[in-house]
Protein backbone atom coordinates (compact mmCIF):
# COMPACT_ATOMS: atom_id res chain seq x y z
CA UNK A 1 0.00 0.00 0.00
CA UNK A 2 2.74 2.30 -0.05
CA UNK A 3 1.59 3.89 -3.90
CA UNK A 4 -1.70 5.20 -1.82
CA UNK A 5 -3.03 8.36 -3.50
CA UNK A 6 -5.93 9.77 -1.50
CA UNK A 7 -7.83 8.67 1.30
CA UNK A 8 -11.25 9.26 1.16
CA UNK A 9 -13.37 9.74 4.15
CA UNK A 10 -17.10 9.14 4.20
CA UNK A 11 -18.79 12.05 3.70
CA UNK A 12 -22.20 11.93 5.00
CA UNK A 13 -25.23 12.43 2.38
CA UNK A 14 -29.17 12.03 2.55
CA UNK A 15 -30.60 10.04 -0.22
CA UNK A 16 -34.60 10.84 1.14
CA UNK A 17 -34.87 10.67 4.78
CA UNK A 18 -32.13 8.48 5.56
CA UNK A 19 -28.45 9.36 6.41
CA UNK A 20 -25.17 7.50 4.60
CA UNK A 21 -21.63 7.52 3.82
CA UNK A 22 -20.97 8.55 0.85
CA UNK A 23 -17.26 7.58 -0.67
CA UNK A 24 -17.50 8.18 -4.29
CA UNK A 25 -17.97 10.13 -6.48
CA UNK A 26 -15.33 12.50 -4.75
CA UNK A 27 -14.33 15.41 -6.24
CA UNK A 28 -10.60 14.78 -6.29
CA UNK A 29 -11.52 10.99 -7.53
CA UNK A 30 -14.72 10.98 -9.56
CA UNK A 31 -14.48 7.57 -10.49
CA UNK A 32 -12.42 3.60 -9.28
CA UNK A 33 -12.15 1.58 -12.59
CA UNK A 34 -15.58 1.61 -13.70
CA UNK A 35 -17.35 2.23 -10.08
CA UNK A 36 -18.65 5.66 -9.58
CA UNK A 37 -21.08 5.68 -7.14
CA UNK A 38 -20.75 3.63 -3.19
CA UNK A 39 -22.75 4.48 -0.25
CA UNK A 40 -22.32 2.88 3.08
CA UNK A 41 -25.87 2.49 4.52
CA UNK A 42 -25.80 2.20 8.29
CA UNK A 43 -25.60 0.47 10.35
CA UNK A 44 -29.09 1.94 11.57
CA UNK A 45 -31.59 0.90 13.96
CA UNK A 46 -35.16 1.78 13.26
CA UNK A 47 -38.11 1.30 15.87
CA UNK A 48 -41.39 0.31 14.98
CA UNK A 49 -42.56 3.77 13.37
CA UNK A 50 -39.68 3.91 10.85
CA UNK A 51 -38.63 2.68 8.03
CA UNK A 52 -36.78 2.60 4.88
CA UNK A 53 -38.33 4.02 2.24
CA UNK A 54 -36.65 5.13 -0.89
CA UNK A 55 -39.15 5.87 -3.64
CA UNK A 56 -39.84 4.90 -6.86
CA UNK A 57 -36.97 6.97 -8.68
CA UNK A 58 -35.52 6.27 -12.37
CA UNK A 59 -31.94 5.45 -13.65
CA UNK A 60 -29.61 5.61 -17.09
CA UNK A 61 -26.48 4.41 -17.82
CA UNK A 62 -25.09 2.10 -14.88
CA UNK A 63 -25.78 -1.09 -13.20
CA UNK A 64 -26.94 -1.01 -9.23
CA UNK A 65 -25.57 -3.34 -6.77
CA UNK A 66 -27.08 -3.33 -3.46
CA UNK A 67 -24.88 -5.73 -0.53
CA UNK A 68 -26.50 -6.12 2.79
CA UNK A 69 -24.53 -6.88 6.13
CA UNK A 70 -27.63 -6.77 8.22
CA UNK A 71 -31.35 -6.34 7.04
CA UNK A 72 -33.86 -6.35 4.46
CA UNK A 73 -34.92 -4.11 1.46
CA UNK A 74 -37.65 -5.27 -0.63
CA UNK A 75 -36.98 -4.23 -4.46
CA UNK A 76 -39.56 -3.52 -7.06
CA UNK A 77 -38.48 -2.46 -10.43
CA UNK A 78 -40.54 -1.47 -13.64
CA UNK A 79 -39.62 -4.77 -15.59
CA UNK A 80 -42.13 -6.58 -13.20
CA UNK A 81 -39.32 -7.42 -10.34
CA UNK A 82 -40.25 -7.63 -6.72
CA UNK A 83 -37.84 -9.66 -4.38
CA UNK A 84 -36.38 -8.77 -1.10
CA UNK A 85 -33.05 -8.54 -0.76
CA UNK A 86 -31.28 -10.70 2.25
CA UNK A 87 -27.43 -9.96 3.95
CA UNK A 88 -25.28 -11.98 1.56
CA UNK A 89 -26.65 -11.69 -1.09
CA UNK A 90 -26.11 -9.58 -4.60
CA UNK A 91 -28.55 -7.36 -6.63
CA UNK A 92 -27.46 -6.47 -9.59
CA UNK A 93 -29.82 -4.10 -11.87
CA UNK A 94 -28.59 -3.11 -15.10
CA UNK A 95 -30.79 0.34 -16.24
CA UNK A 96 -29.24 1.05 -19.80
CA UNK A 97 -31.28 2.74 -21.28
CA UNK A 98 -34.27 3.64 -18.79
CA UNK A 99 -35.30 1.53 -15.87
CA UNK A 100 -37.16 2.51 -12.19
CA UNK A 101 -37.25 1.06 -9.17
CA UNK A 102 -37.58 1.60 -5.21
CA UNK A 103 -36.29 0.10 -2.28
CA UNK A 104 -38.49 -0.24 0.95
CA UNK A 105 -38.75 -2.07 4.15
CA UNK A 106 -40.35 -5.48 3.68
CA UNK A 107 -44.21 -5.75 4.75
CA UNK A 108 -43.08 -8.12 7.57
CA UNK A 109 -40.52 -5.61 8.85
CA UNK A 110 -42.17 -2.45 8.91
CA UNK A 111 -44.28 -2.36 12.32
CA UNK A 112 -41.42 -4.37 14.76
CA UNK A 113 -37.48 -2.64 14.98
CA UNK A 114 -34.93 -3.93 12.53
CA UNK A 115 -31.23 -2.61 11.66
CA UNK A 116 -30.61 -2.06 8.21
CA UNK A 117 -26.42 -2.57 7.13
CA UNK A 118 -24.77 -2.41 3.37
CA UNK A 119 -23.36 -1.03 0.11
CA UNK A 120 -25.16 0.34 -2.47
CA UNK A 121 -23.26 0.59 -5.62
CA UNK A 122 -23.37 2.07 -9.08
CA UNK A 123 -21.30 0.90 -11.61
CA UNK A 124 -21.22 2.74 -15.08
CA UNK A 125 -21.82 0.89 -18.40
CA UNK A 126 -19.45 0.24 -21.63
CA UNK A 127 -20.33 3.08 -23.75
CA UNK A 128 -21.46 0.89 -26.47
CA UNK A 129 -23.90 -0.81 -24.15
CA UNK A 130 -24.90 2.20 -22.12
CA UNK A 131 -28.66 2.40 -23.96
CA UNK A 132 -29.34 -1.47 -23.99
CA UNK A 133 -32.13 -2.60 -22.48
CA UNK A 134 -32.55 -3.25 -18.67
CA UNK A 135 -32.30 -6.31 -16.80
CA UNK A 136 -32.18 -7.30 -13.44
CA UNK A 137 -30.22 -10.56 -11.78
CA UNK A 138 -31.09 -11.57 -8.03
CA UNK A 139 -27.29 -13.85 -7.11
CA UNK A 140 -27.98 -15.37 -3.91
CA UNK A 141 -25.33 -15.45 -1.23
CA UNK A 142 -24.38 -19.45 -1.49
CA UNK A 143 -23.39 -19.06 -5.26
CA UNK A 144 -20.52 -16.37 -4.42
CA UNK A 145 -17.04 -17.65 -4.93
CA UNK A 146 -15.36 -17.99 -1.19
CA UNK A 147 -11.96 -19.23 -0.63
CA UNK A 148 -9.07 -19.19 2.40
CA UNK A 149 -5.61 -18.47 1.89
CA UNK A 150 -3.48 -18.08 4.89
CA UNK A 151 -5.85 -17.86 7.89
CA UNK A 152 -7.80 -14.90 5.18
CA UNK A 153 -11.39 -14.99 4.16
CA UNK A 154 -12.29 -13.85 0.78
CA UNK A 155 -15.27 -13.70 -1.06
CA UNK A 156 -15.53 -12.40 -4.36
CA UNK A 157 -19.05 -10.60 -4.92
CA UNK A 158 -18.65 -9.20 -8.23
CA UNK A 159 -16.21 -9.50 -11.47
CA UNK A 160 -13.54 -11.90 -11.88
CA UNK A 161 -10.36 -12.27 -10.29
CA UNK A 162 -7.07 -14.78 -10.75
CA UNK A 163 -9.15 -18.05 -11.41
CA UNK A 164 -11.99 -17.20 -9.48
CA UNK A 165 -15.72 -15.21 -11.22
CA UNK A 166 -19.01 -14.25 -9.44
CA UNK A 167 -21.96 -15.44 -11.18
CA UNK A 168 -23.02 -11.55 -11.09
CA UNK A 169 -23.11 -10.71 -14.91
CA UNK A 170 -20.91 -7.63 -15.13
CA UNK A 171 -20.59 -5.74 -18.05
CA UNK A 172 -16.55 -4.65 -18.21
CA UNK A 173 -13.71 -6.24 -16.62
CA UNK A 174 -13.77 -5.34 -12.86
CA UNK A 175 -13.53 -6.72 -9.28
CA UNK A 176 -15.27 -6.77 -5.45
CA UNK A 177 -13.63 -8.68 -3.24
CA UNK A 178 -14.59 -9.23 0.16
CA UNK A 179 -11.64 -10.05 2.70
CA UNK A 180 -12.33 -11.10 6.30
CA UNK A 181 -9.39 -11.44 8.68
CA UNK A 182 -9.78 -12.43 12.47
CA UNK A 183 -5.76 -12.16 13.37
CA UNK A 184 -2.79 -10.03 12.07
CA UNK A 185 -1.88 -10.87 9.11
CA UNK A 186 -0.25 -10.19 5.55
CA UNK A 187 -1.97 -9.76 2.35
CA UNK A 188 -0.28 -9.12 -0.81
CA UNK A 189 -2.63 -9.09 -4.16
CA UNK A 190 -0.05 -7.27 -6.53
CA UNK A 191 -0.15 -10.43 -8.92
CA UNK A 192 -3.70 -10.51 -9.17
CA UNK A 193 -5.48 -6.89 -9.17
CA UNK A 194 -5.71 -5.04 -12.11
CA UNK A 195 -6.55 -1.64 -13.67
CA UNK A 196 -7.25 0.75 -11.15
CA UNK A 197 -8.22 0.18 -6.94
CA UNK A 198 -9.97 1.33 -3.69
CA UNK A 199 -9.62 -0.17 -0.58
CA UNK A 200 -13.12 0.27 1.92
CA UNK A 201 -12.23 -0.58 5.51
CA UNK A 202 -15.50 -1.20 6.95
CA UNK A 203 -14.34 -2.82 10.08
CA UNK A 204 -11.47 -2.88 11.86
CA UNK A 205 -7.89 -1.39 10.16
CA UNK A 206 -5.02 -2.38 8.09
CA UNK A 207 -1.41 -1.14 8.54
CA UNK A 208 1.25 0.02 6.05
CA UNK A 209 4.48 1.26 5.90
CA UNK A 210 3.97 2.26 9.53
CA UNK A 211 0.81 3.84 8.72
CA UNK A 212 -2.52 3.00 10.19
CA UNK A 213 -5.68 2.80 8.37
CA UNK A 214 -9.48 2.60 10.05
CA UNK A 215 -12.91 2.18 9.98
CA UNK A 216 -14.66 4.22 6.92
CA UNK A 217 -11.59 5.03 4.99
CA UNK A 218 -11.46 3.96 1.14
CA UNK A 219 -7.54 4.21 -0.01
CA UNK A 220 -7.23 4.92 -3.71
CA UNK A 221 -4.01 3.69 -5.35
CA UNK A 222 -1.68 5.98 -7.17
CA UNK A 223 -0.66 2.91 -9.69
CA UNK A 224 -2.55 -0.01 -10.78
CA UNK A 225 -2.38 -2.23 -8.20
CA UNK A 226 -2.14 -2.48 -4.37
CA UNK A 227 0.85 -3.42 -2.97
CA UNK A 228 1.31 -5.65 0.14
CA UNK A 229 -0.37 -4.59 3.28
CA UNK A 230 -1.44 -6.04 6.86
CA UNK A 231 -4.97 -6.69 7.58
CA UNK A 232 -5.59 -6.51 11.63
CA UNK A 233 -7.44 -8.40 13.56
CA UNK A 234 -11.16 -8.84 12.95
CA UNK A 235 -10.83 -6.65 9.64
CA UNK A 236 -13.62 -6.51 6.91
CA UNK A 237 -11.93 -4.90 4.00
CA UNK A 238 -13.61 -4.54 0.31
CA UNK A 239 -11.59 -3.69 -2.58
CA UNK A 240 -13.17 -2.60 -5.43
CA UNK A 241 -11.09 -1.61 -8.28
CA UNK A 242 -11.29 -2.90 -12.61
CA UNK A 243 -10.16 -0.94 -15.94
CA UNK A 244 -11.35 2.49 -16.65
CA UNK A 245 -13.17 3.72 -19.12
CA UNK A 246 -11.30 5.55 -22.18
CA UNK A 247 -14.25 8.01 -21.85
CA UNK A 248 -15.56 10.27 -19.33
CA UNK A 249 -19.05 10.07 -17.49
CA UNK A 250 -21.39 12.98 -16.80
CA UNK A 251 -23.71 12.08 -13.29
CA UNK A 252 -26.76 14.26 -12.80
CA UNK A 253 -28.88 13.25 -9.72
CA UNK A 254 -29.55 9.54 -10.67
CA UNK A 255 -28.58 9.79 -14.21
CA UNK A 256 -25.26 8.52 -15.75
CA UNK A 257 -23.92 8.80 -19.34
CA UNK A 258 -21.16 9.61 -21.54
CA UNK A 259 -23.02 12.55 -23.92
CA UNK A 260 -25.35 15.45 -21.77
CA UNK A 261 -28.12 14.28 -24.46
CA UNK A 262 -28.71 11.05 -23.22
CA UNK A 263 -29.52 13.10 -19.43
CA UNK A 264 -31.16 15.64 -20.80
CA UNK A 265 -33.12 13.18 -22.61
CA UNK A 266 -33.82 11.34 -19.30
CA UNK A 267 -34.85 14.31 -17.26
CA UNK A 268 -37.40 15.14 -19.53
CA UNK A 269 -38.88 11.86 -19.80
CA UNK A 270 -38.94 11.73 -16.13
CA UNK A 271 -40.59 14.94 -15.18
CA UNK A 272 -43.05 13.98 -18.28
CA UNK A 273 -44.00 10.89 -16.20
CA UNK A 274 -42.66 8.73 -19.51
CA UNK A 275 -40.54 5.75 -17.67
CA UNK A 276 -42.25 2.85 -17.26
CA UNK A 277 -44.10 2.61 -13.52
CA UNK A 278 -43.63 -0.39 -11.04
CA UNK A 279 -46.46 -2.63 -10.86
CA UNK A 280 -47.38 -2.35 -7.59
CA UNK A 281 -45.57 0.55 -6.38
CA UNK A 282 -46.82 3.34 -8.67
CA UNK A 283 -48.17 5.93 -6.59
CA UNK A 284 -45.43 7.49 -5.62
CA UNK A 285 -42.44 8.57 -6.82
CA UNK A 286 -39.03 11.27 -6.10
CA UNK A 287 -39.17 14.24 -8.35
CA UNK A 288 -36.62 15.58 -10.51
CA UNK A 289 -34.75 17.70 -7.74
CA UNK A 290 -35.09 21.14 -9.49
CA UNK A 291 -38.90 20.62 -9.02
CA UNK A 292 -38.86 19.52 -5.54
CA UNK A 293 -40.44 22.30 -3.24
CA UNK A 294 -38.30 24.02 -1.01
Amino acid sequence: MSNIQMIIEERAADIGRFMVGRLLPFRQKRMVGPFIFIDHMGPVKMNQRENFDILPHPHIGLSTLTYLFEGSIMHRDSLGNALEIKPGEVNWMTAGKGIVHSERTPDHLRHSEKLLHGLQIWVALPAHLEEMDPEFFHVSAESLPEWEDSGIHFKLIAGELSHHKSPVPVYSKLYMLEIKSKKDQPVSLADRLYGESGLYILDGGIESDGHYYGPRQMLVTRESQLCEFTVLKDSTLYIFGGEPFSEPRLIDWNFVATRKELIDRAKQRWTERKFEVIPGDDQEFVPYPTLQKP
